[in-house]
Formats: C-alpha cells, structure tokens, sequence
C-alpha cells in the first residue's frame, strides 16, 4: 500500500470513528479507555465514561448489566474485559444502562487490533429497532396461528353443529309428524305440536349459528355466495337491507384472504346494525391494480373524527389487525349524522392451483 492510499485511508478511518453511529471504545491491556468517539460519549453516563478513561476497575460493571452468546446470559466471571486471550468475543450481545434511554441491548465486539501493544476496540450497534421488529413478527406470527386455530375451530363446530345436532333434530321432528298420525287424542296431538314447533325453533336457530361460526359458502363457494347468503339472513334477522355490488365475478382468493374480508364485512354490517340506525347499508366489493377492495357504508348517526364510536371499540380494533396481519388496511371515515365507511384494502392473493 503506498502512502496516498494509507493517507487516505487513515483519513477515512478516522471519519469513520467520528461520525459512525456505533460506539467505539479503545482500550489498553490494563482496561483503561485511550479514547471514546462520539457515539459513546452519548450513551453512557458521565461518571461510567470518566472512570474508564481513568482506568478505574471495573468501570465498565457500571453500566453493564450482563451479555448472552448462544448459550444464554453469562455470568461477570465470564466476562470479555477479563479474558482478553479468547477469540470467540467477536460477535455477542449485551445489555448497557445508557444516557437517557435506560437500559439498551447492543450487539458487540471487543478484539485485539494491535497485537504488540495489546490495544483493544470494543464495538456497539443499537439493536433496539431490531428487537421491535423482531418482536412485532412474532407477535404478527403468533396472532396468525391463534386467528387461524380460531377459524379451524369454528368450522369444526359448525360442520358438527350441521352434520350431527341439525340432523338428529330434524330426525326429531320427522317423528313428531309421524306421530301425529298416530293418536286420536286432541290434547296429545296439541302437546306433539308444540313441541314440533319449538324443535323447529331450536333447528332454525342452530343452523344459523351453523352458519354463523363459519359459512360453508365461504369455503366451497366463495367470498360472492357467501356475502349473498349473509346478507338474506341479516334482512331476515335484523330488517336491514343490504344494497351489495360484487365484481368478482366468481374469483375465489387464498383462504386467509377471504376470511379477513368476510369477518370485516360481517362486524361492520353488525356495527350498522347495532349503533347507526339505519334501514339500509351499502357493500362494494371489487379488485383493482392487484388488491380487493371493499367497502361498507352507511348514512347513519356516525361519531366525529378521532373520536370513540358507540360500544367498546374491540371490534374496529379487531377488523384492523386483520387486515394488517395479510399485509392490508383499513380506514374508517365517519361524522356525526353523516355515516360511516369502512373501507378495506387487500392483496388478492390467488388460491392455491391458480395462476
């Protein structure tokens, strides 16, 4: 290396020590600190940095509260400053009480880089954002095992509530008319219809939850069949009717993709249903620029901008996390006495087989 390159390389290093966002540590064979660059000085405390320029032992101990390699925290016996002849130190964790942002984990080195001398350099990189992150895609991946474990046990009981309870009450009721026709007495044949009445209640009212639970529609027909069937069931129930405008014309989505879809349409029709006060709400559902888009509104008692709606706020807050867990939004506008809309962005992930 001739001297313009080591010159300009010197030159570089020490911009590099100066304006590097990692903290840089020099230190002697002793443990004193022969300098400190920038970003040192701004996370520790005064009183830790002026005891290591000092040579203070175990100055250091201050602010350190404990390193992890692979095989969990280590003790002070084990620690770098005091087994200055291993190598495996060049690439661990740990934890230091810092200027103003408490306590921060770092990943770190600390190696010999004058071998004749002994001098040291001990390394720090923030690793904050990192572990956020680290910690939201747990907490999103954790989220989806436990959306998904729901659904696969709501299709479970409904298929059971559909296959098992429905028909044995349908058998029930098959042999109340039957019996009918068996006996003459009046007060007996009045007693046989009640009671076939009420097990034609009861029928009604678990295929509804059937449905409810999970729709075989979403499943075996898709997204389209399924809003048509839900909405005839919310003007039966509730009397609201449903002005829906579907372009899909038949396209079916990755499973995950349409159940977020159904769920946020179906809490935001209940919403409709239970605070707006409305007799009518209108549903858009359509795909454009690779995304299905969809849109609940209604012209009822709304509530203002960045204010609470009616109930505990769960459910929007439930719709959210949905969309955001397969990479989508949600926005809701509303005003007093001008409505709301809720609207939902996702990417239309095809179905498993098509192209």
């Amino acid at each position: 290396m001739n001297s313009v390159r080591r010159d300009q390389l010197n030159e570089l290093m020490l911009k590099m020590y100066a304006n590097s966002s990692e903290a840089i540590l020099f230190f002697d064979r002793g443990g004193k600190a022969l300098a400190a660059n920038p970003a040192a000085e701004e996370i520790l405390d005064e009183d830790v940095l002026a005891a290591l320029l000092e040579g203070e032992d175990g100055a250091i101990c201050r602010a350190c509260a404990g390193y992890t390699n692979e095989h969990g925290l280590r003790s002070c016996r084990d620690c770098y400053f005091h087994h200055p002849e291993r190598d495996d130190f060049t690439s661990f964790q740990v934890y230091l009480q810092t200027k103003g942002k408490g306590l921060v984990p770092y990943t770190s080195s600390f190696q010999t880089v004058d071998a004749d001398r002994d001098i040291r350099v001990f390394m720090l990189r923030d690793m904050t954002r990192q572990f956020l992150t680290q910690e939201r895609l747990y907490e999103n991946k954790m989220m989806k095992h436990v959306i998904d474990a729901q659904e696969n046990e709501r299709k479970r009981i409904s298929r059971e509530l559909h296959d098992g309870v429905a028909q044995e009450l349908m058998s029930a009721v098959v042999d109340l008319r039957v019996l009918k026709y068996m006996t003459g007495d009046a007060g007996l044949l009045e007693k046989v219809r009640q009671t076939e009445a009420s097990l034609s209640r009861l029928l009604e009212d678990i295929r509804n939850l059937s449905v409810e639970l999970r729709p075989a529609a979403l499943d075996d027909l898709g997204l389209d069949a399924a809003f048509r069937s839900h909405f005839k069931r919310v003007e039966e129930n509730f009397g609201l009717l449903v002005n829906y405008g579907g372009e899909l014309k038949g396209r079916r989505y990755a499973s995950e993709i349409e159940t977020v879809i159904y769920r946020v349409c179906q809490e935001a029709i209940l919403n409709a249903v239970k605070y707006a006060d409305v007799e009518t709400v209108d549903v858009i559902l359509s795909e454009q620029g690779g995304r299905v888009l969809l849109s609940v509104s209604d012209r009822g008692r709304g509530f203002a901008p960045g204010g609470r709606p009616d109930g505990t706020g769960l459910g929007l807050y439930g719709m959210r996390e949905r969309a955001e867990l397969v990479g989508g939004t949600l926005e809701v506008e509303s005003a007093p006495y001008a409505g709301t809309t809720v609207r939902l962005n996702v990417p239309a992930v095809p179905e498993k087989g098509e192209g």
